[in-house]
């Protein structure tokens, strides 16, 4: 996971987090819905960086895990209210086009991210058995 419930948190008061999540009134704030809405992010940010890196990242570097909390917060708010706020409709549009050029090369994630790697060209491996008739074995016959 590129982000966790803290750096949610960091975005957005508890509260709020709360209101998006707990959907049985319980007065807790239901991890699987952070962490649904999480994943749901990641796979996106896998699919359009996995062009020019290889995804995961093992290590996040800090533009994809603002990208994976703006696109979770994204779709926190997307499974509870029918008109979504402006700033997170404008936070979305950001992080898609940020990714998009990510996508493009025309912005690169610094050496923290290595490129993906170049598949090694492979030849063939031929075998067969010794030969039978060759200059030497012929003379005696």
């Amino acid at each position: 996971m590129y982000c966790t419930l803290d750096d949610i948190k960091a975005k957005l008061p508890e509260e709020t987090i709360l209101q998006l999540t707990d959907d049985d009134n319980l007065g807790e704030i239901d991890q699987v819905k952070i962490e649904a809405a999480i994943a749901e992010a990641d796979s996106e940010i896998d699919g359009y960086c996995s062009v020019k890196y290889t995804v995961p990242f093992a290590v996040v570097p800090a533009v994809i895990k603002k990208v994976s909390v703006d696109l979770a917060i994204y779709h926190l708010y997307a499974r509870r209210v029918e008109v979504m706020p402006e700033v997170r409709d404008r936070n979305r549009s950001n992080a898609v086009g940020l990714l998009k050029d990510i996508s493009k090369g025309l912005v690169k994630l610094g050496e923290v991210a290595a490129t993906a790697p170049v598949q090694p060209q492979q030849s063939p491996v031929i075998t067969s058995s010794p030969r039978l008739f060759g200059r030497d074995k012929m003379k005696g016959l």
